[in-house]
């Protein structure tokens, strides 16, 4: 999936920023629910699934290798996001 990112440079109106913004969260509820689906699968795969089957050490290098694409969020409050994310999707999995 390609999609075009707002350069926050181009904008210039209250109107813009909230058109951006709402085309980013569109693109990332698509991209959340797809992850969703994918960790599913993966709940599937492991011998343990569900929230017993976490791996801190997994979920640390996403949050770094994150960090390196978004270093201005920093690992701390991407971790906190990524822990969201991650509950969210074992509980969507456990409702399937």
């Amino acid at each position: 999936m390609r999609v075009r990112l707002p350069s926050a440079a181009d904008i210039t109106t209250l109107a813009e920023a909230r058109a951006a913004i709402d085309g980013l969260d569109a693109a990332l509820a698509t991209l959340l629910e797809h992850r969703a689906a994918v960790a599913a699968v993966v709940q599937g795969l492991k011998p343990v699934g569900g929230f017993a089957g976490r791996s801190p050490e997994r979920e640390r290098q996403i949050v770094e290798a994150m960090a390196e694409r978004a270093p201005s969020l920093g690992p701390e409050h991407l971790a906190r996001i990524m822990n969201a994310v991650i509950e969210a999707g074992l509980a969507a999995a456990e409702r399937r």
